[in-house]
């Protein structure tokens, strides 16, 4: 099995237990600290990946250019423009839809990275990720009032429009983490992918305390008080994140984007098997369409 489906497949894992973790701190904090929680408390262990492929390994850390750091501002514009899309969708009563629509990220990852790096993918990868998209947004809407044949004639609707739009900035962002880590051009794919991490990290911790600090400022006190399990998520969302720029050195943001909707599958595995909760039908159609896709993503 190629390195990069390992990689993705541990990452989507990852991911998962981070976001098990974030919704356990949501309580204790607002929207906005958990989601600097992700960043700030990841700077640590990604800047101990670097130190530990540079002084353990002995791989050189390479300099820093000029396209490597607009990719990285690219790229950390669009995840924190995506994730405030996502958490104004949540004040819609059909959020389903939303959640539905920004599930196109792999689809429009690969526009963009036919666009902006010349990634071409072939007609039954291109297969692959429209089954699973499929099985990913009808698992969105399986426990909401909204059917199927609804999710198709909302399309134009605002909620519709802030998930487009939120899976838009998402693949643009995966696209430009994965400039950048090609514009570092040396040593190997793991440093490449550690330096686009931390460099990304620390820009992104920056912009979040500058805002928490003008709009938020009562948001610090409640992260220092929940800081053990903030640098759990840290620990486990840096983690995750070193997967994924890893894996997208090695492959097409597209691709990887499309076999990271495991995930799901171990969102549902979770569900069943800890909290002994029941999955309806469309859940099942949703799961059996994504592991249809990935199935024939890794075939080709």
């Amino acid at each position: 099995m190629q390195t990069w489906i390992l990689i993705t497949l541990g990452a989507a894992f990852l991911q998962n237990m981070r976001s098990v973790l974030q919704k356990h701190i949501k309580g204790r904090m607002g929207v906005t600290g958990a989601t600097f929680v992700r960043f700030g408390f990841g700077v640590p262990f990604a800047a101990m990946f670097v130190a530990l492929l540079a002084y353990g390994a002995g791989y050189p850390v390479p300099p820093l250019n000029t396209p490597f750091l607009i990719w990285v501002v690219v790229g950390g514009l669009a995840q924190i423009t995506a994730q405030a899309l996502l958490i104004q969708m949540f004040g819609h009563r059909n959020f389903a839809v939303g959640t539905a629509y920004s599930r196109t990220e792999p689809a429009q990852a690969a526009l963009f990275g036919l666009i902006f790096v010349g990634d071409r993918i072939g007609i039954r990868t291109l297969i692959a990720i429209a089954v699973s998209l499929l099985g990913v947004m009808l698992i969105s809407v399986a426990r909401s009032p909204i059917s199927p044949r609804a999710l198709i004639t909302s399309i134009f609707s605002r909620t519709a429009g802030l998930g487009i739009a939120s899976g838009t900035a998402f693949g643009i962002a995966a696209v430009a983490y994965r400039a950048a880590s090609l514009a570092l051009g040396q040593p190997n794919f793991m440093m490449q992918a550690a330096v686009t991490l931390l460099t990304t990290i620390i820009f992104q911790t920056v912009i979040m305390l500058v805002f928490m600090a003008w709009k938020k400022p009562e948001e610090f006190a409640r992260i220092r008080a929940a800081w053990k399990i903030a640098a759990m998520v840290g620990l486990v969302g840096a983690t995750a994140s070193f997967g994924w720029f890893m894996a997208m050195t090695l492959q097409t943001a597209a691709v990887v984007k499309a076999l990271a909707q495991v995930e799901m599958i171990f969102t549902f595995a979770s569900s069943v098997l800890i909290f002994r909760e029941h999955i309806n039908r469309l859940e099942i159609i949703g799961c059996i369409l994504i592991v249809a896709g990935i199935l024939v993503l890794l075939l080709t």
